[in-house]
């Protein structure tokens, strides 16, 4: 155990000590505030407080953990040993910069309670955030900073202990249309024939009457291949399926749809699944919960996973309903306009609400890129995807984190705007579980 000693104890120092510590670096750590127990203890030790108690291992504070509430903050980025970093401690502390109230202003996301610009979809957009703007956004910055930080732990303390984590990789697939084109009720299927005529789209009115016909199966349905290389590969892999009413923004097949139905409980025996919330239940608890217990009620399992359809959260009130609704994981931590660490790590972790000033029971797990950022907003063709992938990736091993990746069992079908795209999961799939 590492014994941290600071002048006061917030929730915020717990959360943010424990996070780098103990489940970045797996070094348990105890706090005081009391200098004789601080002198007496024989094992590592660190202080964190104003200026330092003798020659002890110290990091001097900025008050950003002792605070509650939002503020604005004065951010200075600079570089540490090639590192983009901010909170300058000076020269006589052991760390350079006070890389846990600079973790915490980060992995908080304590600039998403700050007044922002929202996008079309009313999401916080990646060019607000300070990762963006100051191009560190595809770095995991407090998974290095972390190492950096274990470097001269054992620079200190070269006689502890020091455990090392591993490296993991979990495949995300959202389900936003399980079928092109069957199981679609007769509505929907005229209307699909009638705008695809009025378009001229030849082909597409081709191909819905191939599949509706039989005569070829619905290029969306690639659960089979994502399943085979799942056991293939052995990886996790977790479904977010959608479930809520049709709108504008939710056109799956509907729930009550007996091969839907199947096929989500097919799922469920090879793989996790989670919820995909609808477009409006970002602010609409009432059906958020009326989501969760019609995918429940399919599964005959709770759903403890989530992931926001079009990505769309609004801190806290969205992580709040969650919490209310028991559910344990988020995955929407990331940007649909570019690749990337929207809170600056690959580690999973617990959502801390600035609301409240406590750590929340649900894990937030991060994910690093998405198959419509590369092919609809980058407009990268698979094989420059696939160098992207490869660098993030890297970045991820680098810390031994935990890369995650979201696509779509769309983009397997190689079907309209997926076309040439089939391969690239497979390919991903070689390269992030290498």
């Amino acid at each position: 155990m590492i014994l941290v000693y600071t002048h006061k104890i917030t929730p915020r120092i717990r959360y943010i000590f424990k996070h780098i510590l103990t489940r970045t670096l797996l070094i348990p750590v105890g706090f005081t505030s009391k200098v004789a127990e601080f002198v007496a203890h024989n094992g590592p030790k660190l202080s964190y407080t104003k200026s330092p108690l003798g020659n002890e291992f110290f990091i001097k504070s900025n008050d950003l953990l002792f605070e509650q509430g939002v503020n604005f903050l004065d951010i200075n980025i600079q570089s540490w040993e090639d590192v983009p970093c901010f909170f300058a401690t000076g020269s006589q502390a052991t760390v350079p910069y006070d890389i846990f109230a600079a973790s915490f202003y980060l992995i908080s996301r304590y600039e998403e309670y700050l007044p922002h610009v929202k996008d079309a979809h009313g999401r916080y957009t990646a060019s607000e955030s300070l990762a963006f703007k100051n191009g560190f956004l595809e770095k995991p910055v407090i998974d290095i900073w972390a190492f950096k930080l274990l470097g001269r732990l054992k620079e200190k303390f070269p006689d502890f202990t020091y455990n090392k984590r591993t490296y993991k990789y979990i495949s995300t697939i959202d389900i936003d249309n399980a079928f092109a084109y069957k199981h679609k009720n007769f509505i929907r299927t005229l209307g699909g024939f009638v705008n695809d005529l009025i378009r001229i789209r030849l082909l597409d009115v081709w191909y819905r009457f191939t599949v509706i016909l039989n005569i070829k199966k619905d290029p969306f349905d690639t659960f089979q291949r994502i399943l085979r290389v799942k056991n293939m590969a052995e990886i996790q892999t977790i479904f977010f399926c959608s479930v809520g009413d049709y709108t504008t923004f939710d056109t799956n097949v509907s729930a009550s749809k007996n091969k839907y139905r199947l096929l989500i409980k097919e799922l469920v025996d090879y793989a996790d699944v989670g919820l995909h919330p609808s477009y409006f239940a970002m602010q609409n608890g009432a059906l958020l919960k009326k989501e969760k217990e019609r995918l429940e009620s399919i599964t005959n399992t709770p759903v403890t996973k989530s992931r926001q359809h079009y990505l769309r959260f609004s801190l806290p009130e969205t992580y709040q309903q969650l919490i209310d609704l028991e559910i344990l994981e988020d995955h929407s931590m990331g940007y649909a306009s570019h690749v990337g660490f929207r809170a600056s790590t690959c580690t999973p972790f617990y959502f801390y609400d600035l609301d409240f000033e406590i750590q929340t029971p649900l894990k937030i797990f991060p994910f690093a890129l998405m198959d419509t950022t590369l092919n609809d907003y980058l407009k990268n063709t698979p094989k420059q995807s696939l160098g992207k992938i490869r660098d993030l990736r890297n970045e991820v091993k680098a810390v031994n984190g935990t890369f995650i990746t979201l696509f779509h069992n769309e983009s397997l079908s190689n079907h309209l705007r997926w076309k040439g795209w089939k391969r690239l999961y497979e390919s991903m799939i070689k390269i992030a579980s290498s």
